[in-house]
């Protein structure tokens, strides 16, 4: 089973100014297509507009490159995957917001779950979570004037490990609500971590639009090089990831998943949440994610078979952790 699922989430998937709302009623639908109404603040308009994202989707991950900047560069073929998947609201506080993606893949009528990515929205935060590159991430502070009605958004990995983070202002228009961060950086996508080794991070502004049909996922990508002491851009590639809102045969085994492994997950969380009060700390793995998200998600679906009690599948996956995180410089300590 473990080699299953690496194999399925490492291979099925290959995955600027602030901006200040113009309006506290942007258009888009709800899980029923509903149209948004009136909000009583910014603040609400914004959370309408981040829990829009929940629902069932047909997606299509589009990559292209587009301008080599290297002389000597050959642009690589695009790429274009499709997938279903199914967001749903794990928690949903004031000022917080958490959304995790779950993949249906195999058979449309009976198909399998796997864990994907997971979004934590933040209202005016105090820090925000920076990769450095070469698997290195610090946490930096938010002064109160960047904080002031911005949203953080921490994308993390399949297995709830840390990827990237942004902050914006949310804009609303009548017919869509858009999120656009500044440039931050972001370890290899598994797509290219698994097919090339010819530059060592993405440097990339990551936009969301929320519109009557459902989502985008827009990103402006700088491929650099980092391994030759300063800096040096690649080739540049736009991204579009596309959520069209639509009814999936098979969504309620997310959600059967989800409730059989909800309590592991939560373990899963507040361990990185753990890793992550510290100022600096590494992550490590392998491209095809044996060592780490390989493991991770296979004690999360022996949870989820029967096969393993919540306690013991998170004993194992901390154990596993503690061997491939360092924090501040000494390896992590998660198990009592």
């Amino acid at each position: 089973m473990k080699l299953i699922l690496t194999s399925l989430a490492g291979g099925l998937i290959a995955l600027a100014a602030f901006g200040v709302p113009a309006s506290a009623s942007g258009l888009y639908a709800g899980q029923d297509s509903a149209v948004q109404t009136e909000a009583a603040t910014p603040a609400e308009a914004d959370r309408q507009a981040i829990l829009a994202m929940e629902g069932e989707y047909e997606v299509t991950f589009a990559f292209t490159e587009v301008l080599p900047i290297a002389s000597d560069y050959e642009l690589r073929p695009s790429t274009e995957t499709p997938a279903r998947e199914v967001v749903i609201v794990i928690a949903d506080e004031p000022g917080y917001i958490s959304l995790q993606h779950l993949l249906l893949v195999g058979e449309r009528e009976d198909p399998m779950v796997i864990k994907h990515w997971r979004q934590d929205w933040q209202y005016e935060p105090s820090r925000l979570m920076a990769y450095r590159g070469l698997n290195t991430w610090e946490m930096e502070p938010v002064s109160a004037e960047d904080a002031r009605g911005a949203w953080s958004q921490t994308v993390y990995q399949v297995d709830d490990s840390p990827r990237y983070a942004g902050l914006a202002r949310w804009e609303h228009a009548d017919e869509a609500s858009t999120w656009t961060p500044a440039v931050s950086w972001r370890p290899l996508p598994r797509r290219d971590a698994t097919t090339r080794d010819d530059y060592d991070t993405i440097a990339a502004v990551n936009r969301h639009t929320i519109t009557a049909w459902g989502w985008t996922h827009e990103q402006d990508n700088s491929k650099l090089v980092l391994r030759d002491g300063e800096p040096r851009e690649l080739v540049r590639e736009h991204g579009i990831n596309t959520y069209r809102r639509s009814e999936l045969t098979g969504a309620d085994n997310a959600h059967r998943y989800w409730a059989a492994t909800a309590d592991y997950w939560a373990d899963v969380r507040a361990a990185w949440d753990e890793i992550m009060l510290a100022s600096e700390f590494s992550v490590e793995d392998d491209a095809e994610g044996t060592l780490l998200y390989g493991p991770v998600l296979s004690e999360g679906q022996a949870v989820f078979m029967g096969a393993r009690e919540t306690s013991e599948a998170f004993e194992n996956a901390a154990a596993i952790i503690e061997t491939r995180v360092t924090v501040d410089g000494q390896p992590a300590d998660i198990l009592p």
